[in-house]
């Protein structure tokens, strides 16, 4: 690789945490990036659930969830960054545009904004989304570092895997991606 002219933009991957992880709230990580620049990168852990369900958290911020399915839904652990905040990772709908959200080349867009819980409470919020409390974020060059000493691997993300598979298979769904599995990697780092 050579220098910053050639720079990878990894916005609309996965990072997948590797067994030499070092650090423990990354550890078993797969993480949905939602935007990378020179100055930094942001992105969501997707396979972190908490005991916090999505009708606790509405309760906790006066909004009215009755819609059933919903209710029992996991809050997910999105990271370390401000954890008192919401993120919402959603399917782009123009025809539903929310007041504070960035679009994700790829086809699907993360909101901060209430409008999208409320939305949601009402019964006309995203089909399919994924509600995290945190982030997790790096800042300019960190991410590439910790790539560069194998603490991730990085495949373009597939919705599916955030959707429809159970949180606790996204990280092998996120490896047969690269058609590996966890059993495959070895937590020493190597280079042919």
């Amino acid at each position: 690789m050579s220098k910053t002219s050639d720079r990878i933009n990894l916005t609309n991957q996965f990072l997948i945490a590797m067994p030499s992880m070092a650090d423990p709230t990354f550890s078993g990580t797969v993480v949905y990036l939602c935007d990378h620049t020179e100055k930094g990168a942001l992105g969501l852990v997707i396979n972190r659930p908490t005991d916090i369900d999505l009708q606790s958290l509405f309760n906790r911020i006066d909004l009215k969830l009755e819609i059933e399915p919903l209710v029992h839904l996991p809050v997910y652990f999105g990271g370390p960054v401000q954890t008192e905040r919401g993120f919402v990772l959603h399917e782009e709908n123009e025809d539903e545009p929310y007041s504070s959200s960035m679009s994700v080349p790829g086809g699907l867009a993360m909101t901060t904004s209430k409008d999208v819980l409320e939305a949601v409470a009402s019964g006309k919020g995203p089909d399919r989304f994924l509600l995290t409390l945190g982030h997790a974020g790096w800042g300019t060059g960190q991410l590439e570092e910790e790539i560069s000493k194998n603490g991730w691997l990085t495949v373009e993300a597939d919705p599916r895997i955030i959707f429809d598979v159970p949180a606790e298979d996204r990280l092998e769904a996120a490896l047969s991606l690269l058609g590996v599995s966890r059993s495959m990697l070895s937590g020493e780092a190597g280079h042919a």
